[in-house]
């Protein structure tokens, strides 16, 4: 893909990659700013390259997963150096009490079923290709789609 091209796409998959990215970083607004930073650098300088074995938005969510997950273990070693900062207060007010609770029974689940439910729910991917973006088998991904809607339905008080 040449850069024009590569700048588009990436525009054109922004709001969602922002969103995925929020849900990698746990909704910390900052981090997921950070990460996505940090994915489109590695994008944009060569270091991640789109191969076309897949589309563009599987991969590049899976760039995004990858980039998440060096940050998590960076962020791990630097833990006894430094205490991790407090969540800002006024990202808690920008949301709404729905987004919040929904957000909150999300977090309570696995991180396989939360990251299942999020890319098909939220960005728009097939459960088939959800397995590709967090690297699971097909079967694995459906079973981890059933049951955390099964276990978000029951966090959130609802009858299945």
């Amino acid at each position: 893909m040449q850069m024009p091209e590569l700048r588009r796409a990436l525009e054109e998959w922004h709001g969602p990659s922002f969103g995925w990215a929020m849900t990698c970083c746990g909704f910390d607004r900052a981090l997921a700013e950070d990460v996505l930073h940090s994915a489109y650098l590695k994008v944009l300088d060569g270091r991640a390259r789109y191969g076309g074995r897949s589309s563009f938005k599987t991969w590049l969510f899976a760039v995004i997963r990858n980039t998440a997950a060096q940050h998590r273990r960076a962020a791990w070693f630097r833990f006894w150096e430094a205490p991790l900062p407090a969540p800002r207060p006024d990202d808690a007010a920008e949301r709404s009490e729905q987004r919040t609770r929904v957000q909150r029974a999300l977090a309570n689940l696995p991180p396989r079923q939360r990251e299942v439910l999020d890319l098909v729910f939220y960005q728009g991917f097939t459960v088939d290709a959800a397995a590709q973006v967090i690297g699971v088998s097909v079967g694995s991904a459906r079973t981890h789609y059933q049951r955390g809607k099964a276990a978000l339905l029951s966090l959130l008080g609802e009858a299945p």
